[in-house]
């Protein structure tokens, strides 16, 4: 296990009598490709920016391989614990995408884009002169830079066309399953949901059901 979520409630400090969040647990394991689903308002990203360690909770802790994320501070905890990838792809528009995934960490990033299949014309490129896909592309090898064991994305589809989300989902799974990260996706999508290893169905801030596609 290295990541958990333990006995949390969250409410908005301006709207303390509307919980976001009530009493919410789940662990996470390295190796594994995780969804988080329901209809808007169920509380999923708030749960994902929580284990991100952007926010605090109400009540509860967020622990990473056992230890509350707040005893190093939150700060470490997004520096060394968790790498981030968003819908709308958060790159440096005046870099390349060489330049945008050396700002992710210390391995070589013409590895890492060969990984994620952009082609060498295009690793010196601008990133705003790239596909929509070769963008969310370069923001997974970004991720895959670091270090770190845990792989947030949050709708990482969501401005993506049928075919080029599929490619998406496929990298999403083989970081979990190849590279040997806890990837954790908050998203929409039927389709990637099917694809994880295990589903987190959230209602009305509760976890309603947590079980493999399968079940």
């Amino acid at each position: 296990m290295v990541l958990e979520i333990k006995h949390v409630n969250y409410a908005y400090k301006s709207q303390k009598e509307k919980q976001i969040l009530k009493d919410v647990s789940m662990q996470f394991e390295e190796k594994k490709f995780y969804t988080i689903i329901g209809a808007s308002g169920a509380g999923k990203t708030t749960f994902l920016s929580l284990l991100a360690g952007l926010d605090t909770p109400v009540e509860g802790a967020v622990l990473y391989e056992g230890e509350d994320i707040r005893a190093k501070g939150l700060n470490y905890h997004r520096k060394h614990h968790i790498s981030l990838v968003f819908q709308n792809y958060n790159l440096i528009d005046y870099l390349t995408a060489e330049e945008n995934v050396r700002l992710g960490g210390n391995k070589n990033p013409q590895d890492l884009l060969e990984k994620v299949s952009i082609p060498c014309k295009d690793r010196k490129r601008n990133v705003l002169q790239l596909s929509g896909g070769q963008q969310q592309r370069v923001a997974i090898a970004r991720a895959l830079a670091s270090d770190a064991k845990v792989l947030l994305a949050d709708e990482p589809t969501g401005n993506l066309d049928e075919n080029t989300a599929a490619e998406i989902i496929e990298l999403l799974k083989k970081t979990a399953h190849e590279h040997g990260k806890c990837v954790i996706a908050v998203t929409h999508s039927k389709y990637l949901a099917a694809q994880a290893d295990e589903i987190i169905r959230m209602k009305d801030g509760h976890i309603e059901s947590a079980a493999t596609p399968f079940d």
